[in-house]
Formats: structure tokens, sequence, C-alpha cells
């Protein structure tokens, strides 16, 4: 992943390195509150058991420097974003009694915090 001309990112095809990001999770949920479709949330349940398995550190979580080599360490360094964002979204993904409604009541600014949406043209 970097940055190209203008400051636009763009993320490379060969990416090797899991940075803990929570854009898979985030798609997921999205995509179970749309369909309800279970094959969402077993993804998203292998994905955590993964992030358990070769992510964890003695105290926290970091990155995977190399998803195509299982025999690596994680970086001993935690992005705020993981436990913001991420485990947010495997939270809310995996909550069958969630009142979370991105269809109907909610929206989510870019730190995954669900918003109420009013209409207040009936105020």
């Amino acid at each position: 992943m970097g940055f190209g001309e203008r400051g636009s990112l763009s993320v490379r095809a060969n990416e090797a390195e899991y940075r803990l990001r929570p854009e898979t999770i985030e798609t997921f949920f999205i995509l179970h509150q749309l369909t309800g479709d279970p094959i969402y949330r077993t993804w998203g349940w292998e994905i955590f058991q993964s992030i358990e398995k070769y992510c964890k550190t003695e105290y926290a979580y970091g990155s995977y420097p190399n998803v195509q080599n299982t025999g690596l360490q994680p970086h001993d360094s935690m992005e705020s974003f993981f436990m913001g964002e991420t485990l947010k979204y495997m939270y809310l993904l995996h909550d069958p009694d969630s009142d979370i409604d991105i269809l109907n009541k909610h929206v989510f600014n870019t730190e995954a915090h669900p918003l109420e949406v009013k209409n207040f043209q009936d105020s």
C-alpha cells in the first residue's frame, strides 16, 4: 500500500502484509445486514480465529508481515483502528441482538460509530 500521485491511496495486488485493517470485516457486516446470509458471519469468524492465531502478541495484537508465510511473528505495534473499528465491526457482525439497522435507522461515521438518522422534517 502506498500513496500515488496527488496523494491517492493505492494498494498493490501482491501486498502480503495484514495490518489489522477493518475494511474486510466492515464489508462482511454490511453484506450480512443487507442479505442476512450467514456465510458472512462464518467468514468473519474465520478471520477472527486467524487474527487470534497469527496476530496476537504478549499484550495485544500486531500486524502480520506476510500472510503467505505462517512461520513469522506479528509486529509489536497495534494501530488504534484495530480496536476502534476492526473489533467493533467484528462484534456487530456476530451480535444477533444488535439494534443497529443500516437500512432504516443508522449511518456510520468514518470511525465506525453508529449514528441514528433523525427525520427533521417531521419535527
